[in-house]
């Protein structure tokens, strides 16, 4: 059997490094995603190809590359999600007195019953 080429990208990882990557790899609690991405950060300390990562891992050499680099900047520490893109949420308003929340407010289910909607036209 023949190897593929080594990678050129090193992957050099103190004993902490290692240890919380590895203790990621065991736990049932952190996001399969934080796992996956420790995972790969393991792979390329051993030395495995980047295309063999991305085969065994199951997903595209780019983001192999990818979270190569965010852990090269970042450390451990960038292996975490960040905030998706659009606007942050917003809070929830607390329902006061007289206040209703839920769906837009067409009518009672008692007029819905009668027949009456909210397009019909109300009588003059």
């Amino acid at each position: 059997m023949t190897q593929g080429r080594k990678t050129a990208l090193t992957m050099p990882l103190t004993g902490d490094q290692r240890q919380t990557l590895l203790a990621w790899q065991r736990s049932t609690t952190i996001p399969a995603g934080r796992a996956r991405r420790g995972r790969i950060i393991l792979l390329l300390a051993d030395r495995m190809s980047v295309t063999q990562i991305a085969e065994t891992v199951g997903i595209s050499r780019r983001f192999v590359y990818k979270w190569a680099r965010r852990f090269l900047a970042e450390g451990v520490a960038g292996l975490a999600d960040k905030p998706g893109r659009g606007s942050p949420p917003v809070p929830r308003q607390q329902a006061g007195p007289g206040r209703r929340t839920g769906r837009a407010q067409a009518g009672t289910r008692a007029d819905r019953r009668e027949g009456s909607s909210h397009t019909e036209e109300s009588e003059p």
